[in-house]
């Protein structure tokens, strides 16, 4: 028997770790654009998982972005076909006309996608190739963003996804093993234009960036900077479980939090606390900022009588009667009142002491 190429076996090795951490029912699907980390990954679920009891389908997206991208996604899905992978689709989607710039907008169209093929064959997951070069790149776009610990956490390698399972095997697995082990296999990827355009970021820090980091630091930096995000993952693990139970702590019958217990929590905690309430309350995530949150930080840690804290999606803020509460609309004596000036109105009942 011939020996199985080292990258060969390295992502099956990762594909079968994968789908034994599964528990629903229903076929997996693999998200493959053709470039080379999803088709290694799609030719690696082909090979495992009929062997470990788990049906395996491939979804292929068009943006209709590039000339020939129709064509290039039929041969993706005919490529599927002849390996055993069923079902096979191919999803046009429409990318104009969406917020953000064209590589979110991208991005948007093909996870609704995705996720609409998962829920309608009822998937037990569904795999994306994102290697740990993709991850090394996502801490240091994190990092130059300014983004934080939850940034710096990169990419998990399991999220919920609309409710499927969003699993990304190839963490720990780089884009030179894949492409090796396309080569290996006899696969010609698919080579996406766009990862060379230096308009987007992250083309510059794969072309310009991680370069210089590899031939000034060593081949080593890669896996430092994944380690770093399972690192930071594992620290915001805890650190969000903490938060959990504070904000529970917090809440009041009227929605409010209370502002002598957010007082009260470590710094880390708090601003997780702040965070969650907030997306409760319809602040969209991807437009809340380090800003939003430092202004309602300043409510409970820094008061002066300030007015609201305005957030995305039209929400505001206000300190009143010792709880942070929304407030649609300010009214003169809503809010609390500077240290050491004479209250407007006398202290909530429902909160003694406050």
């Amino acid at each position: 028997m011939a020996a199985i190429p080292p990258p060969v076996a390295a992502i099956r090795v990762a594909v079968r770790r994968a789908l034994t951490e599964l528990s629903a029912d229903g076929p997996v699907l693999v998200a493959c654009s053709g470039g080379a980390d999803s088709l290694a990954l799609a030719a690696a679920v082909a090979f495992v998982a009929p062997r470990a009891g788990h049906a395996a389908g491939l979804v292929t997206v068009d943006h209709g972005l590039q000339t020939g991208s129709a064509e290039r996604a039929e041969t993706v899905a005919r490529w599927a076909e002849q390996v055993g992978l069923t079902p096979v689709e191919v999803v046009r989607v429409e990318v104009a006309g969406r917020r953000g710039g064209p590589e979110a907008a991208a991005r948007e169209a093909r996870y609704q996608a995705l996720v609409e093929v998962a829920g309608r064959h009822r998937a037990a997951a569904l795999l994306t190739g994102h290697t740990r070069d993709d991850q090394a790149e996502t801490v240091l776009l994190a990092l130059a963003r300014g983004a934080g610990p939850r940034g710096l956490a990169g990419m998990p390698p399991r999220r919920d996804l609309a409710g499927v399972p969003l699993v990304r095997p190839l963490l720990e697995i780089s884009r030179g093993q894949t492409r090796a082990a396309c080569a290996a296999l006899g696969l010609t990827p698919w080579e996406d234009p766009h990862n060379l355009d230096p308009a987007y970021a992250r083309s510059r820090v794969r072309a310009e960036v991680l370069p210089v980091l590899v031939a000034t630091l060593g081949p080593g930096v890669l896996d430092n900077l994944a380690r770093t995000a399972r690192l930071v993952a594992a620290d915001n693990a805890v650190l969000d479980e903490l938060a959990d139970e504070a904000l529970l702590a917090a809440r009041h019958p009227d929605g409010g939090l209370a502002v002598k217990t957010l007082a009260d929590l470590a710094a880390a905690v708090r601003g997780r606390v702040l965070r969650a309430w907030v997306h409760e309350l319809g602040a969209p995530p991807a437009a809340l900022s380090h800003r939003h949150l430092a202004a309602l930080d300043l409510l409970v840690t820094d008061w002066r009588g300030q007015g609201a804290a305005y957030l995305p999606g039209g929400l505001r803020v206000v300190r009143r009667a010792g709880r942070l509460l929304p407030a649609p609309d300010e009214a003169p004596g809503a809010v609390d009142e500077a240290p050491g000036a004479v209250p407007a109105e006398g202290p909530d009942p429902a909160v003694p002491g406050l």
